[in-house]
Parts: structure tokens; sequence; C-alpha cells
């Protein structure tokens, strides 16, 4: 190409200095008249011409190609011709060989385009987009494993991010349920001091979305405890697309959940509580804000200081995330939620009271009156039965507290040392269980 431009220079600077004729430049430079023209009419050589290939071998089988091709257009996505199966299909089923692999590869590619072009199924645009600061967010969950007090466990990380300067907040929960979700909510909003003013973007997360109303566009069937929410917080929701053909319209969390877990979740974090890893959590996002997203210029807490300014108020009042539950207390002043056992003080047992289950802890409630407060596990199973609700009993039948889940459990907590284990015994010898519980 450069030396077709030198050689379209030096005619034009011929003609322009000697006024040489085209017969004559044409003898000069070796070349035929028709380049001497096009090199006088433009000093940029014309662009060299592709020829078109014909596979002239295919001129059997196109209609068949075609066929396989257009019957694709109603195949599942993962059961559509590849160019080996077309291939093999032309020599089992029509005993065609007179062509190359390459040549049938390169025909199906210029085809199948043609095809779904022709069927309005052309490739997918992906409009660049410009997020107005404060105005939207992103939120998604991922899975997490975590070594929870010794045991591996599944957890669930939320992640919520501003759509503006990539600022996120984090949190790990035993479950993805509707707890956690509201409670992400809350902890996000309390942490970036407000609200997207335009909206939120979501997948159609059960915590949100009962149903998807297929051929309505983007219209949903919400969860009415969600509507709540969101009414109360004054944000409106944005569901993407189902499926995969969603996936970039929230892409930003959907890259930030998998990122996050591998820069800060890899190796499998080892904790004793949830609460522990969600302190180390709060630690790393805000050692985030030194973060360059891209190739920005700022960092997410720069941008984030800008766009602080435009987010809406939070709510003076406060919203309780919990789901209520009303379960009956038992007679080993226990109640059920979930999957995992919970105690109250015996004063309540036979009565119905008032939980509200959290993401991270369970608060029980008589009236309105707070009478426990547990942390959530998140052991199938498990129990959480600490010795104080129990004392009451004991005061009553003392010979029962050698053996009580609450005493086993509360030696494992640190909460009944060893120092205590031995002033009971001592106190035993002489006086016995009941002269212990008075002290």
């Amino acid at each position: 190409m450069g030396s077709k431009v030198e050689l379209f220079a030096r005619i034009r600077r011929d003609a322009r200095v000697e006024g040489l004729s085209i017969r004559a430049l044409a003898r000069r430079h070796g070349v035929g008249r028709r380049i001497v023209r096009l090199a006088l009419d433009s000093a940029e050589p014309p662009p060299r011409k592709t020829p078109v290939r014909v596979a002239r071998q295919l001129e059997p089988v196109k209609v068949l190609i075609d066929s396989m091709l257009s019957e694709d257009l109603q195949a599942p996505r993962k059961q559509r011709h590849t160019v080996r199966r077309i291939f093999a299909r032309l020599a089992d089923e029509h005993g065609f060989t007179g062509a190359s692999y390459s040549t049938v590869r390169d025909y199906v590619r210029v085809k199948r385009v043609e095809i779904e072009a022709g069927a309005g199924r052309g490739p997918e645009a992906f409009v660049p987009q410009e997020h107005a600061p404060g105005a939207e967010a992103e939120v998604d969950f991922g899975d997490v494993w975590v070594d929870l007090a010794g045991v591996r466990t599944r957890c669930y990380l939320f992640a919520f991010r501003l759509s503006h300067s990539g600022k996120a907040v984090h949190r790990v929960y035993p479950t993805c349920g509707q707890e956690a979700f509201l409670e992400g909510h809350i902890d996000a909003f309390d942490v970036i001091g407000g609200i997207p003013a335009r909206h939120i973007r979501y997948d159609n997360l059960s915590s949100a979305v009962t149903k998807v109303l297929y051929g309505g566009g983007r219209q949903r069937t919400e969860n009415e405890r969600w509507v709540l929410f969101r009414s109360h917080f004054g944000f409106d929701a944005f569901y993407c697309e189902p499926g995969i053909s969603g996936a970039h319209e929230k892409g930003g969390v959907e890259g930030e959940v998998g990122r996050f877990r591998r820069n800060f979740l890899t190796p499998v974090p080892t904790v004793e509580s949830l609460t522990e890893l969600n302190g180390k959590l709060r630690a790393w996002d805000r050692s985030e804000d030194s973060r360059r997203i891209g190739n920005r210029i700022n960092t997410v807490g720069q941008d984030f200081a800008a766009e602080r300014p435009f987010l809406a108020p939070v709510p003076v009042e406060g919203f309780d995330p919990g789901l209520v539950l009303t379960p009956r207390v038992d007679r080993s002043a226990l109640i059920s939620v979930r999957t995992a056992r919970y105690s109250v003080p015996v004063r309540f047992i036979g009565r119905r009271v008032r939980v509200s289950l959290r993401a991270t802890e369970i608060r029980v409630f008589d009236g309105t009156t707070l009478i426990a407060t547990h942390p959530r596990t998140a052991a199938r199973g498990g129990q959480c039965v600490p010795l104080d609700h129990y004392l009451e009993a004991l005061r009553i039948k003392p010979g029962a507290l050698p053996g009580p889940t609450a005493l086993s459990q509360a030696r494992s907590w640190g909460v009944f040392t060893p120092a205590r284990d031995a002033f009971w015994a001592s106190v035993r010898k002489t006086d016995g269980d009941a002269a212990w519980l008075e002290n």
C-alpha cells in the first residue's frame, strides 16, 4: 500500500511540475494509462478489491445447508447445528463428500448471519451507557463458602453497587431469603448515606417478584412485603429481562460479585461467626475507595464523594426487615424457627410469641416486649440455648443442673468458665445444687 502511495505521489508531481501528458506519464513510470488517471483523480490509491470466491463444490448441497440453518431458528440454543454437525450430516445422510470442512465452514459463517438477519435476529447490539450520579444502583446475590465455626458452610454474598461511581457494599448471610435481601438494602443505604433517586436494577429474585408476566414487557407481580419496603424507602425497581439476555442490563454488579469473591473471599475465609466476617467485609469495602475502575482517572471514593449529594435521603423511621413468625413455646422453653430451635425464658412455656427472623439474628417478643435475642444459626437442626433462660426452672429442679443442653452450650461458648465450674463443684459438696443456684 505504501509503495502505491509513493507511485501516485510521483505521477502527480511530474504532472504538476513538468506538465507531462497521460501517455508520457504512463511511459515514464511504467504503468497503464488507467493507473495514471486514478493518480491524477486522487492522491489515495483505491482499496484493493477482495475477490469473491465462489464455492462451486457446494452448489449441489447449498439448499440442504440453508435448510439446516433455517431449522435452527426454532431450535433450543444449545441444540443448534455446529459446522461440524452440518459437515457430518452432509456425508452421512446425503453422501456428499465433494467439499472440504473449511469450505463448508466459510459458507456457513456467512449464510447463518444472512438467515438470522432475514428473520430479524441480527447480532445483539450493546449500547454504551452513561449513569447519572445518584440515579441508579444494581443488586445481586452470589454463592460463597465459609468455614464457619469449624464447619464448611454455604452462604450467600449480597452485593449492592452504585452504577455511577462503582461504590459497592457487601454482606454475607446464611440465607438468600427476603430477610437477607431487605437487611442488605438497609445496610447499603446506611453505608452510602442515601438512596438511588431513579431506580435499582434486579434479576427476577423471588424475594421481590412472585411472577414474571411473559409477553408483558417488564411487568411483574411483586411480593407484597417488598412493595411495602420500596414504598417506605421511596425508590423504584427495574427488573432485567429473564435469563442470559438480561445479564448485560446489570453487568456492573454481575462482575462485582465474582471480582469481590476472588479478591477477598479466596481462599475460603475461616471465622467463628458471620458477624465477625461481616466486620471484615466492612473494612474491605472501605479499602475499595482507593481502587480505580478500568481507565477512570478518579478513584471509586472520589467519584462517590461527587455522587453522594445526588442521592435521595434515607427515611428517619426505621423498617424491620425480619420475617414475622408466631411459634408456640414448647415444654423445653424452645421455639422452632425454620430448621433450628431457640430458647426463651421458661415462664413463657405454652404461649405464642412473635419472632422477627432476620438474616443474622432472631428477636423474640411477647407482645411488644423483647424477651430474647439469638444469633441466627446456619446449621440445620441447630440449637441456641443460653443457660440464663433456664435458671428459674433450675431453682425449682436443681438436680437437673448437671446435664442440660444449656449448660453444655454455655461451656462451649466460654460463658460457664472453668472457674465457675470449680466453684459449683465445691458448693455442691457442702450445700447441694440449690445453694449454688442461689449464689
